[in-house]
């Protein structure tokens, strides 16, 4: 069977996070107080935290969102889950206990930017 798409035009904006929204369809973003340090949160049940320091509507919000999106993301297609003993990446598992993870022989504090499942193409800056 053959699908066809319609000929109807359909207005698109661009791909973007709302302005003066923290809204994601699908994914309920819950403000809260979080760690020290810590400004997003993805979590197993589908909900996103962003702490109530972030200013709605910031680029500096847009970008945290984007960055937890890539997690949920990689959660919902079974790269990435996580439960309070260990997080595995890509079916390679890692010890996680008091908010540090065993990795490539030391423990590190969760989010380190060395976890692969950490590294975000838009983050990395050029090696010019």
């Amino acid at each position: 069977m053959a699908f066809k798409l319609g000929s109807k035009k359909i207005k698109r904006g661009p791909l973007s996070f709302k302005k003066d929204s923290s809204e994601i369809p699908g994914t309920p973003v819950l403000r809260k107080n979080l760690g020290e340090g810590i400004m997003g949160e993805a979590n197993n049940d589908g909900t996103i935290f962003l702490s109530n320091k972030v200013v709605p509507g910031s680029d500096k919000e847009a970008h945290i969102l984007l960055h937890e999106m890539k997690h949920m993301t990689d959660m919902k297609i079974g790269k990435l889950k996580y439960d309070d003993n260990s997080v595995t990446w890509n079916g390679q598992s890692y010890e996680r206990k008091d908010g540090m993870i065993f990795f490539e022989g030391e423990f590190k504090q969760e989010g380190d930017k060395s976890f692969p499942w950490e590294s975000m193409p838009w983050e990395q800056k050029n090696a010019d």
